[in-house]
């Protein structure tokens, strides 16, 4: 897995902020002063100073793991919302009602050097967007270009002006200086604003390709004006997905046979050990994160390259098979859609509006004063 955000550092400038685990590595390396930290963490969470933190307890912690991570606050975003619940089951084990110093310290440690890693392999850009990148872009040589491409993807005889621009904001992003408009604040308090302002523009009707040209530009100056005057922070990532990550684990024969082991142990047998084919897709959800792969059903392209590998074995005709064999075909399937990758990466990127400020969203890697002191 690769990615590039050479052109966000360089474009953004000063506004771009990479968050690539270095500072989470920091604090891990000096041992005393990550272990006054876990120690000072539990003490600020133990509210009750029972000894044991409850899942109530527990919520500050992993909001501020969230927050570290730039990730959207708990309940705006599913994608984030599920990082959420799996960082509360590793503290609970899934079952547990309350957890010892010592989970507590172990699985925040476990965590950090996770996110560390994470952050290190795909970084996490912070950008600014406060409409110099939307001006750059309204203003330069390809506007018109991409322009007239978004408006013919678009048009429609019945669609008035209004909402053929809020369609076009959609499709443009930060690369043009757009935060994400499917964000409701972006879309109430920038978007709507900003067409508000245009009412007596003919904004209901139908209109022509150079009309669409020229009100889009009205607009997007007046959204530059409303993110300068109120810029919205985004968490950016990408992801290229090129069958390095299966290549890797494929390599590496002990690390194989664990992943394989522990994507099988929970799936059902017959009385004679065998299992239904139809649980490959369930075993490969269970070791994407070892192979590089994202979860089934988050990436529509991904879903299709896959989907495709499990029809050439035909897996969803219900065959039990012996558990070599399913393991065999387990590998084979990965041996595919590494095949499918590098012949055909898919790249993907995402975009969330951070609504709490960044300097103050977050406590998890500010330890006290009194910690760092020598």
């Amino acid at each position: 897995m690769e990615t590039g955000y050479g052109s966000f550092k360089k474009k953004s400038g000063e506004n771009g902020q990479v968050l690539d685990g270095s500072n989470i590595m920091e604090l891990v390396g000096n041992q005393q002063v990550f272990n006054t930290f876990l120690d000072h963490k539990f003490h600020e969470l133990d509210t009750d100073r029972d000894g044991e933190l409850s899942v109530k307890e527990l919520q500050p912690a992993v909001a501020d793991i969230g927050a570290a991570l730039g990730l959207p606050s708990h309940g705006t975003n599913p994608d984030s919302d599920h990082i959420y619940s799996q960082v509360l089951n590793e503290f609970t084990h899934g079952k547990q009602e309350k957890v010892s110093k010592s989970e507590f310290k172990e699985v925040l440690s476990d965590i950090l050097l996770g996110m560390a890693a994470g952050l290190k392999r795909d970084p996490i850009v912070i950008l600014r967007i406060d409409g110099e990148d939307l001006v750059e872009f309204v203003n330069g040589s390809t506007y018109e270009a991409d322009m007239v491409s978004i408006f013919s993807q678009i048009e429609s005889p019945q669609t008035s002006l209004h909402d053929l621009i809020i369609e076009a904001l959609g499709k443009l992003s930060v690369d043009q200086g757009i935060p994400p408009t499917s964000d409701s604040w972006v879309l109430n308090n920038i978007v709507e604003p900003a067409l508000v302002s245009q009412d007596g523009s003919d904004m209901d009707e139908p209109v022509s390709q150079e009309a669409f040209l020229q009100g889009f530009k009205r607009v997007a100056v007046s959204v530059a004006g409303r993110l300068k005057e109120q810029p919205v922070i985004v968490a950016h990532s990408e992801n290229t997905f090129d069958g390095s990550g299966v290549k890797r684990l494929l390599s590496n024969k002990f690390e194989l046979d664990k992943t394989l082991n522990s994507a099988l142990e929970n799936l059902p047998k017959d009385r004679n050990g065998k299992m239904s084919k139809e649980y490959l897709r369930v075993a490969l959800d269970v070791l994407a994160p070892s192979a590089g792969l994202p979860p089934v059903g988050a990436i529509e392209e991904m879903d299709k390259v896959i989907g495709e590998v499990l029809k050439m074995i035909n897996a969803d005709d219900g065959k039990m098979v012996k558990e070599d064999e399913f393991k065999k075909m387990l590998t084979e399937t990965l041996g595919s859609i590494m095949l499918q990758l590098e012949g055909n990466p898919i790249s993907v990127s995402t975009n969330s509006v951070v609504h709490e400020p960044l300097d103050s969203s977050s406590t998890l890697l500010q330890p006290s004063s009194s910690q760092t002191a020598p």
